[in-house]
């Protein structure tokens, strides 16, 4: 129960911290960005309900928290390959709204976002000089977390 608990923790530090990140030193999280964040909520949730099942169903919902973070480490993976220049991202927020042929500057800005979005293949780095996009740290803290998860799933926690 208590390592259950623990996964929920560090589930929600994710989100939490790309929140933070936003609030202190105001970086702009991109439609992606905003993806990988879900999976974690989720995982969240399922170690709480874990915590709260009996002993025979813990280890299967803390497994799908697991499943759950290995899903943002997904994102992430297709995140940090839009970053790169490998594939194109397949969200609509992340590409530029078509322009129609002679469309006037009104149309122009009718078009845009309300809000100004990030585009998705810029890459935004935490620690400065640290050549890390915070889409890496993601990956790299999703597949941390998941090995975790799944080492105390295997524990019959």
């Amino acid at each position: 129960m208590m390592s259950s608990l623990m996964v929920a923790g560090l589930a929600a530090a994710a989100p939490l911290i790309a929140l933070g990140s936003e609030r202190w030193p105001g970086l702009a999280p991109c439609a992606l960005c905003l993806w990988q964040r879900w999976p974690y909520w989720v995982a969240a949730a399922l170690a709480v309900a874990a915590a709260l099942l009996p002993a025979r169903w813990r280890v299967w919902a803390l497994r799908a928290a697991g499943l759950a973070v290995l899903v943002s480490g997904a994102i992430a993976v297709l995140h940090v390959g839009v970053e790169q220049g490998w594939w194109p991202s397949p969200l609509p927020a992340c590409q530029a709204p078509p322009v129609a042929a002679g469309a006037s500057v009104d149309d122009l800005l009718r078009s845009l976002n309300p809000a100004p979005n990030k585009p998705c293949d810029e890459a935004t780095y935490l620690i400065p000089g640290l050549p890390l996009s915070m889409a890496m740290m993601n990956l790299i803290y999703a597949a941390g977390l998941a090995a975790f998860v799944f080492s105390r799933a295997a524990r019959r926690v």
